[in-house]
């Protein structure tokens, strides 16, 4: 396994990348409306990267032929937009990849529409704790297996269950590098980390049982129990002390009452 290092230029191409992704994917986020179809909402965030004079890294990636990926409730990821119509009280997961002079931005995030019920919220709340407390472990030295066991273990503590057949990865020049990060792992397990690797950090977490199954469209993934899951992501740069998250956003769901 070869893991790409990043340095220098390459550093500078990276970042730029992650902070458009962030940009395209908070705007995004803000269109999500009642009563929108997914396929508006892909079309808005296909129109704001063309503003942007980008391209989107999903768009014709091994055949996907959504401009981002967007998951209602029971869909898990890599849903493609549709005439499906958004309601209150669903949860809307957006997944944003974006190329900017040859480099790929990837980050997602979960949005709750309107009110919703207090396991949902507990839900998402526990997957980007999941997903904070992976990037603490993206520093120079730390074994892969220890990011990825903190994952499980965060969400586990929280009583929910991480997918498993699909898992964060190595982004850059391509979308998918090595290594792939999984949401689970055994504590030191290799490779070790090592400063200027570049991961997209990805927790997909199911309201239910972990199982999931993949639609006859051959791209949405949903919980076979019909449970709610949610994703969150960030494009995170390992770093000397501490993790650099080069897709960084303000934005977080806050804590539900007796967390």
């Amino acid at each position: 396994m070869t893991i790409p290092i990043r340095k220098g230029k390459q550093l500078d191409g990276m970042r730029a990348a992650g902070e458009v992704a962030a940009e395209v994917l908070l705007a995004t986020a803000d269109a999500i409306k009642p009563g929108a179809t997914t396929g508006e909402v892909d079309q808005f965030a296909a129109d704001y990267i063309a503003k942007l004079g980008l391209k989107s890294a999903f768009l014709g990636y091994r055949g996907f032929k959504g401009n981002i990926c967007i998951s209602l409730n029971e869909e898990v990821v890599h849903g493609i937009g549709s005439q499906r119509r958004i309601q209150l009280g669903d949860i809307v997961k957006i997944d944003v990849g974006v190329i900017k002079d040859g480099w790929i931005g990837d980050n997602a995030i979960t949005v709750p529409v309107g009110q919703i019920d207090e396991k949902t919220h507990r839900l998402l709340y526990a997957t980007e704790d999941s997903l904070y407390a992976a990037i603490e472990h993206a520093v120079d030295g730390v074994m892969l297996g220890d990011l990825c066991h903190s994952v499980e273990a965060c969400v586990q503590e929280h009583g929910f269950r991480v997918v498993r057949e699909f898992v964060g990865h190595g982004v850059g020049r391509k979308l998918h590098e090595e290594p792939q990060v999984p949401n689970f792992g055994r504590k030191g397990a290799r490779p070790r980390l090592r400063e200027g690797m570049i991961l997209a950090i990805e927790p997909m977490v199911n309201g239910g049982t972990a199982a999931v199954k993949i639609l006859d469209d051959g791209w949405t993934v949903v919980t076979r129990d019909g449970e709610n899951s949610s994703h969150f992501e960030h494009t995170v740069l390992v770093g000397k002390k501490k993790a650099e998250i080069l897709t960084w956003r303000e934005r977080r769901i806050e804590k539900p009452l007796g967390m």
